[in-house]
């Protein structure tokens, strides 16, 4: 049949089906860029939300829970902390057996940059120990319940020893290096006195600096420093008793000294502040993955060896 034979009924319908599949391809388009759209508006609105309680006079609550890493989301926050004038004071939140000795330094050193606009008080949960201890000794006061594990003031590296595991398999490594200390230890050679000596001129010299901050922050020497620098465990008991923190209690207890200290502290809220891939917001989920485009990653995936300082 010839072009000019097509009825008028099927030309239309043709036309009809035409613009109709034209419309469908428009809207699913108009609807992802308007899905997409809103989603990116809820996120900001959520992330506004939850910042606009910080523009206003307040008492910074800071947790510092689980074990501690080098972590670039908190140390932004602290420096955000540090730099705002509307937190009038800091609640610092412990719960954590430790972690390595450059995520503790980091947050002990911007607490106390912290610590010197404003009171900063400690509350120690179930436990806060080593690195978590270091935390503590930040803070301007430091309360912990009766039960409180704290101290295990000391440095550790560990590292496994697999060459009797190797030998049983018959697996020998060979390794060729620029000289006897380099990459020791190594989990696959006995340690030679060297790389031994080595690696506890690191551990000391961390535990130089560690018994530093307790004997500064503390005002403990000699014996009385001695005796909570050797590694033990304490109950908050113990540690009251021993000079390693200031009171027995909990928040109720930390936010009376914090009032106590500074009676325009008593009639302020306390509003939470928490790293961003943390902050709980209108849409968890886009802040998440927004933050993973942006390359932040759980620090705790890193591999190599560290010096730690945690409760063990």
């Amino acid at each position: 049949m010839e072009d000019h034979d097509i009825s008028p009924s099927l030309m239309a319908r043709a036309q009809f089906e035409d613009s109709r599949r034209r419309w469908r391809r428009n809207a699913f388009w108009r609807g992802v860029l308007v899905t997409f759209g809103v989603l990116i508006a809820l996120g900001a609105v959520g992330a506004w939300l939850g910042a606009g309680r910080h523009f206003s006079p307040h008492i910074a609550h800071v947790s510092i829970h689980g074990t501690i890493f080098d972590e670039p989301a908190r140390t932004a926050l602290l420096r955000d902390l540090r730099d705002a004038e509307t937190a009038k004071a800091v609640l610092l939140d412990i719960d954590s057996p430790g972690g390595t000795t450059v995520g503790a330094e980091t947050i002990y050193l911007l607490m106390r940059e912290i610590a010197e606009t404003r009171p900063v008080v400690a509350v120690l949960g179930e436990v806060a120990a080593s690195g978590g201890y270091v935390a503590a000794l930040s803070a301007d006061h430091v309360v912990a319940r009766g039960n409180t594990l704290t101290g295990s003031i000391g440095v550790i590296m560990e590292y496994p020893n697999m060459t009797s595991l190797l030998e049983r398999v018959g697996v020998e490594v060979e390794t060729v290096r620029s000289s006897p200390l380099k990459a020791e230890p190594s989990p696959f050679r006995t340690p030679n006195a060297a790389g031994t000596a080595a690696q506890e001129a690191l551990v000391a010299d961390a535990f130089a600096w560690f018994e530093g901050l307790v004997a500064e922050r503390r005002d403990l020497a000699g014996a009385d420093l001695a005796a909570v620098t050797d590694g033990r465990v304490m109950t908050g008991r113990m540690a009251l008793e021993a000079g390693l923190i200031d009171a027995i209690g909990g928040r109720e207890t930390a936010l009376d000294w914090l009032q106590n200290e500074d009676e325009t502290l008593r009639d302020l809220p306390v509003y939470e502040w928490a790293p961003e891939r943390e902050a709980a917001g209108l849409l968890p989920g886009v802040t998440a993955w927004m933050l993973k485009l942006g390359g932040i990653a759980n620090p705790s995936g890193k591999t190599g060896p560290k010096l730690l300082s945690i409760l063990n």
